[in-house]
């Protein structure tokens, strides 16, 4: 079996390769070749890569290249988590929407539609040279922002599911807080990537008991805590919302936090700088610690059940990925990307019946589907007008004149990634 990852040099890869290693038995990993043009970067990876296999005994091949022709010819699978523009980027997507009153961030917001925008060419391009390279292989989209890159794929017919690590945080967190195994808490996961809720938590699989009543009564502040939200309003919705959610519940409580602190960009990029320092010492032979700080946390688990599922080796039978609406939320068009719950085997995954969410949740799911429509547009054909519809659109935007302002900051700072700017 061989697996590509079209973004080999980031410092989340040792992640990956640390969950490829420990799960040999479930993804029999013979080759796997990381892609990147950053050539020192890989280098540092790449090594740590090697190093981390031989520590725990695979077998596997691991090669680095620049070249994705290569990289993706005859792979089975290939894991897309490039960075458009690196951390640069991100820092500008963070900050310019501040300067307006609104979110910085770089996937949900004005930030989160400059990175569509990069994003989403770049993706296609790679994926048709998958296509021509291997037509049967999957795409697994861990790229953000993961909705609208995954709809895009889709759209254009690639063998792809878009893959996001919150589920499987909020997995391990109640299998912790119940004190069961992970594969025995299964959620009731409904919403769009980056903006989801967890209308239940179930023992066993889809029919068992719901126990997200008794987690909201005994560890209910622990988990607004890590929420960063109030504890009464988890009681007040009797649901439990992802972190992102926070963007929208405290827009102005947000705002006026990232105004006063340095920016995720520059701590990430901080942490990077010190992680390839790590990766270059020729004695490290595994993840170091300081990598769970970097974000993406149990990606690699994740990863390598998706991948096990979609080439017919394993992998647990129902897991939360982004895939077609296909009539699973009646209020949203069939060729929308949902994140729920979905059987997943080789011909794809096949979304879970899951009830029609509460109006509360549901206009807001409609609202960011519209959203990321235009979003999605505005990334194919470009043009100010189509950047402009998809802000005006979004919820946490809204207005004519904030949208007008971000529109030309946006296109200010994202030019050169821009072929019609």
């Amino acid at each position: 079996m061989k697996l590509t990852v079209v973004g080999g040099g980031s410092t989340y890869t040792p992640e990956l390769v640390d969950g490829f290693a420990r799960l040999r038995d479930t993804l029999p990993v013979e080759e796997l070749v990381l892609v990147d043009p950053a050539a020192e970067r890989l280098e540092l990876v790449g090594g740590l890569a090697r190093r981390i296999f031989a520590r725990q005994g695979h077998p596997g091949r691991i090669v680095t290249t620049d070249d994705l022709d290569a990289g993706v010819d005859g792979a089975d699978a290939v894991l897309l988590q490039l960075r458009v523009g690196g951390q640069a980027a991100r820092e500008r997507d963070e900050t310019w929407p501040l300067e307006c009153g609104c979110i910085g961030q770089e996937t949900t917001g004005a930030g989160g539609l400059a990175k569509a925008l990069r994003t989403v060419p770049v993706v296609l391009d790679i994926a048709e040279r998958v296509r021509r390279a291997n037509p049967r292989a999957w795409i697994i989209d861990f790229t953000n922002p993961v909705g609208i890159v995954t709809r895009a794929l889709l759209q254009a017919g690639h063998r792809a599911v878009g893959l996001c690590n919150v589920a499987i945080g909020f997995q391990r967190k109640f299998a912790g807080l119940l004190g069961t195994a992970p594969a025995d808490v299964h959620l009731a996961h409904v919403g769009l990537n980056h903006l989801t809720w967890e209308t239940g938590v179930r023992l066993g699989g889809p029919e068992g008991e719901n126990v997200l009543p008794k987690l909201l009564a005994e560890h209910g502040e622990a988990i607004a805590d890590d929420l960063r939200l109030p504890r009464a309003l988890l009681d007040r919705l009797g649901v439990i919302p992802s972190y992102y959610l926070r963007y929208f519940y405290a827009h102005d409580e947000v705002v006026d936090d990232l105004r006063t602190k340095p920016s995720r960009a520059a701590e990430v990029a901080a942490m990077e700088r010190e992680l390839l320092a790590m990766y270059g010492d020729p004695a490290l032979d595994e993840k170091p610690a300081l990598l769970a700080k970097r974000g993406g946390a149990y990606y690699s688990e994740a990863a390598v059940d998706l991948a096990a599922a979609l080439l017919g080796g394993g992998g647990s039978p129902y897991q939360v990925v982004n895939t077609f609406n296909r009539g699973t939320l009646p209020f949203l068009p069939d060729d929308a990307v949902i994140e729920v719950q979905a059987a997943v085997g080789p011909t794809g995954p096949v979304p879970l019946p899951v009830p029609e969410p509460d109006p509360l949740f549901a206009g807001l799911i409609a609202n960011v589907t519209a959203y990321e429509d235009l979003a999605l547009e505005a990334a194919l054909r470009g043009g100010r007008d189509r950047v402009f519809r998809a802000l005006l659109a979004h919820p946490l935007i809204g207005q004519y004149a904030y949208a007008d302002t971000l529109t030309d900051r946006l296109v200010a700072h994202n030019r050169e990634h821009l072929a019609w700017a």
